[in-house]
C-alpha cells in the first residue's frame, strides 16, 4: 500500500519516530494512524527491553519550579552517553518528567520502590472496607487487588498517566525515547517540595 508523505509527517510529529519507521508502520497498519502508533510503541518496547540492562550513568538533573515558586521538583534522568545527554530530545524528556512530578506528586519511581508493608497495608485497608460493606471474601479480595492497582497507578511515577496524553503512561514516554535515542534511559531519583507541606 502506498503511504502519503502527509501521513508519514503526521505520524512522525505524533511519535518522534524516524521517517522509515513511520513509513513501515503505516504500511503494516494499512494506513490506519492509530494502529501505526501502536505498532511503533510495540517496536519501541522491544528495543527498550534490549537496552534495559545497559548502564546509564550520564544524563541531567532537571530543576523545575511551578506556580510562582510554590512547587519545586528536582529529578535525575540518566542515559548511557554524554552525547545523548546533551540532545534537545533527551533534555525535553527530563523536563516533561519534572512537569509530571510537579503535577501528579508521585511517591515512588517504580513498583519495586514501594515498600512491601505499604502494599500490604493498602490491600488490608481495601479488603477490610469491602468486608464491612458486606461483600463476600472472594469479592473483597478482588476489590483489594483493584484498589491496590489504583493506588500504584496514582503513586508510582512510571505507572502514572502522562499529563499531556491520557493514552500513554510515563513508562511509555520513556520507552519511546529509548527507541528514538538508542540508549537505556532511567529515572534515577527525584524530590518534590510544596510550599508549606509538612513531613508525614
Amino acid at each position: 500500500m502506498a503511504v502519503s508523505i502527509e501521513a508519514i509527517k503526521e505520524l512522525r510529529a505524533r511519535t518522534g519516530a524516524g521517517i522509515m519507521d513511520c513509513r513501515k508502520a503505516l504500511e503494516e497498519a494499512g494506513g490506519d494512524m492509530e494502529k501505526a502508533i501502536e505498532i511503533l510503541r510495540e517496536k519501541g518496547a522491544v528495543k527498550a527491553a534490549k537496552k534495559a540492562g545497559r548502564t546509564a550513568r550520564e544524563g541531567i538533573i532537571e530543576v523545575y519550579s511551578h506556580g510562582d515558586g510554590r512547587i519545586a521538583v528536582m529529578v535525575e534522568v540518566n542515559c548511557e552517553t554524554d552525547f545523548v545527554a546533551r540532545t534537545e530530545d533527551f533534555r525535553n524528556l527530563a523536563h516533561e518528567i519534572a512537569l509530571q512530578i510537579a503535577a501528579m506528586a508521585p511517591k515512588y519511581i517504580s513498583e519495586d520502590d514501594v515498600p512491601q508493608e505499604v502494599i500490604e497495608a493498602q490491600k488490608a485497608k481495601a479488603r477490610q472496607r469491602a468486608l464491612e460493606q458486606g461483600k463476600p471474601e472472594h469479592v473483597a479480595e478482588r476489590i483489594a487487588e483493584g484498589m491496590l492497582n489504583k493506588f500504584l497507578d496514582e503513586t508510582v511515577l512510571l505507572r502514572q498517566t502522562y499529563i499531556r496524553d491520557e493514552t500513554r503512561t510515563v513508562k511509555d514516554l520513556i520507552t519511546e525515547a529509548i527507541a528514538r535515542l538508542g540508549e537505556n534511559i532511567v529515572v534515577r531519583r527525584f524530590v518534590r517540595w510544596e510550599l508549606g507541606e509538612t513531613e508525614e
